[in-house]
């Protein structure tokens, strides 16, 4: 979110959500412990796994694997790794050798991976890739898993801490119709202490997959239905019970809650805290490691009046933070931080929606992930939106007009306008998607979520907010490609927003710049602190009591830092640092401590004065 200053928060009478059987206010929850230090350094093993800086240290037969010829594309950037694809007798290979730092009890292998064939066949593995360590196949691929774009793949290494072997790919093929398999992005990223902080960093529920189905009612400020959310315990530690945060309810009040949860299944609801935006579900039995579970419950939620992320700007109604998501639990316990209405407190796991919204047809329903809409009962429409690896979903729904188009890389970007917004203004905030969607993926990654939706409103007293694939957004250029830009900066890499914003905003920020082409020279020379206690890496719950400095130093401060972090380095390490700290944290969670760890591997120079000097502690 961007925040402007000097503007009111608009205000207008909440309505009460019609729906029965509702779980009653409870009692405040308890403050949450200080966060556990980090136990490890972390460290990214693979060298070069872009294919950017050549071929070395990469050894591949034939030398034409790693390649940028057309009939293949990368990734992000321009090269990658092509085995294979001949439709005759071949086997090619990829390896370098990597060393896997003892002391780390988690190694993660990650890597993108497309293949295409000819083959027609359902049920015969004719050609294979196959994923080693060492002597010790880690995975094998064939035909049968070929698939219309990339996918990333995880693999735990974690067996190999301490031992340099040689990570290699072998592509075989048989004597007819091709296979192409087509690699990029390829990192081994280490983290976890061998001794873990009190109970257990392994942050959960983990892998949670939402099923959600709303009517609206004629304006689109009233929904109500079901939920459920399938999640599995990733913890050592037994799970007995989760959290739902119902964020919107700070817009109401415990005796008046926009968001309402009944009729819970699957556990059972125990007392609503932290102002009635966090709701504990106790599970039947305590949830083992690797085990299952899914909670259901009905759903009833009300659009209050004002241009606000949530809310509604007389007949069109913006919907973000209304559907209940789980927190997360790691070696800090439960993350139930309050919502702050100065910045963002939305720290979830990635997730996959499948969210279902009948409408009046009058009203167009963007929303997160992609849509398609067919027809309900009388003059209505069944908008389904599905979401992959995504953070939250959030829509909107009003008589919107409506442009598309699509970027160069080739993502489709739309654009949705209430009254009031002229048309060249609406096509120049097409024109600045497209463009800052493709400069953003060159830099950090390609764009995974299909479609972008971008609302705009010159209304909003805020700048802008971001959700996965969909953005809230005055007509501003500057705004809309920092929006854009926290698609990567939060919504692929995620972070605990409440406890490290400047890991989302302040990258975002750098992020902006350099899609704008600015270099921000001799920003740094201008920082003048206002306490001893002033840190580029406070909390919200610090920039809450200080919020007139919360945008200077957060958003200011902290692009500044990054730019005088590149000149110290050099633009060529600063681009391939944050391109691969992208790859190596693509759908996972990013700390201070990780950055600031992977920062220092991309440099000889010692950078420990370097981060006192710009109050980047962690």
């Amino acid at each position: 979110m961007r925040p402007t200053p000097h503007k009111a928060l608009g205000t207008g009478v909440l309505a009460v959500a019609a729906a029965a059987a509702l779980v009653l206010p409870g009692t405040p929850a308890a403050a949450r412990p200080a966060t556990a230090p980090a136990a490890c350094t972390p460290a990214q093993a693979v060298a070069n796994g872009g294919f950017e800086s050549g071929t070395a240290p990469w050894t591949a037969s034939p030398s034409t694997v790693i390649t940028s010829r057309t009939g293949q594309s990368a990734h992000a950037g321009g090269s990658y790794a092509w085995l294979d694809g001949s439709g005759g007798t071949r086997t090619d290979t990829l390896g370098q050798s990597v060393t896997i730092p003892a002391g780390c009890s988690t190694a993660t292998l990650t890597f993108w991976l497309h293949i295409d064939t000819a083959e027609t066949t359902s049920s015969t593995a004719y050609d294979k890739l196959t994923v080693k360590i060492g002597s010790t196949t880690l995975a094998t691929y064939s035909n049968l898993d070929k698939n219309t774009g990339y996918v990333q793949k995880s693999l735990d290494v974690s067996s190999f801490a301490g031992q340099t072997v040689n990570l290699s790919f072998t592509g075989t093929e048989d004597s007819s119709l091709q296979t192409s398999f087509v690699l990029d992005d390829i990192a081994l990223d280490t983290s976890g202490g061998t001794t873990p902080p009190p109970g257990d960093s392994t942050r959960t529920p983990a892998a949670p997959s939402y099923t959600v189905s709303l009517a609206s009612d004629t304006s689109g400020t009233a929904w109500t239905g079901h939920e459920s959310v399938t999640f599995t315990n990733a913890s050592a530690a037994p799970l007995g019970e989760v959290y739902l945060r119902l964020w919107d309810n700070y817009h109401g009040s415990c005796d008046a809650m926009p968001i309402k949860v009944g009729n819970v299944t699957g556990g059972t609801a125990g007392a609503l805290s932290v102002a009635c935006t966090a709701l504990r579900i106790d599970l039947p039995s305590p949830l083992a490691q690797g085990r299952s579970a899914t909670v259901g419950f009905d759903l009833g939620i009300t659009v209050p009046s004002g241009a606000d992320r949530f809310g509604h700007d007389g007949a069109f109604s913006f919907i973000g933070n209304a559907l209940p998501v789980l927190a997360v639990r790691d070696g800090a316990g439960w993350h139930l931080d309050p919502y702050t209405n100065n910045g963002e407190s939305f720290y979830s796991l990635a997730a996959d929606f499948k969210v279902t919204l009948d409408h009046p047809s009058g009203l167009l329903v963007p929303a997160t992930g992609t849509s398609t809409d067919t027809p309900g009962s009388s003059g209505r429409t069944v908008t389904t939106a599905t979401a992959a690896k995504v953070r939250d979903f959030a829509w909107a729904a009003g008589p919107f007009t409506k442009i598309s188009g699509t970027s160069a890389a080739g993502v489709p970007v739309n654009v949705y306008s209430v009254s009031g917004i002229s048309s060249s203004s609406a096509q120049s905030m097409l024109s600045t998607a497209r463009s800052a969607v493709d400069a953003h993926a060159a830099r950090f990654g390609a764009y995974p979520y299909g479609e972008l939706d971008a609302v705009i409103d010159n209304n909003y007293w805020f700048g802008g907010m971001e959700y996965p694939g969909f953005v809230l957004d005055l007509v501003s250029t500057t705004a809309l490609t920092h929006e854009i830009g926290h698609q990567w900066w939060y919504g692929i890499v995620g972070d605990d927003e409440y406890n490290s914003p400047w890991l989302d905003e302040a990258f975002t920020d750098y992020a902006t710049d350099l899609a704008q082409g600015k270099t921000g020279s001799g920003c740094w020379s201008s920082v003048s602190w206002a306490s001893g206690a002033e840190k580029i890496t406070n909390s919200m719950a610090y920039w809450d009591a200080h919020s007139s400095r919360y945008s200077t130093v957060v958003y200011g401060y902290g692009k500044c830092a990054l730019h005088d972090l590149r000149r110290l380095i050099g633009d060529t390490a600063m681009s391939k640092l944050l391109k691969d700290y992208a790859t190596a944290h693509w759908y996972g969670v990013s700390t201070t401590a990780e950055f600031k760890a992977a920062a220092q591997a991309a440099t000889s120079t010692d950078l420990t004065s370097f981060w006192t000097q710009h109050r980047i502690d962690g």
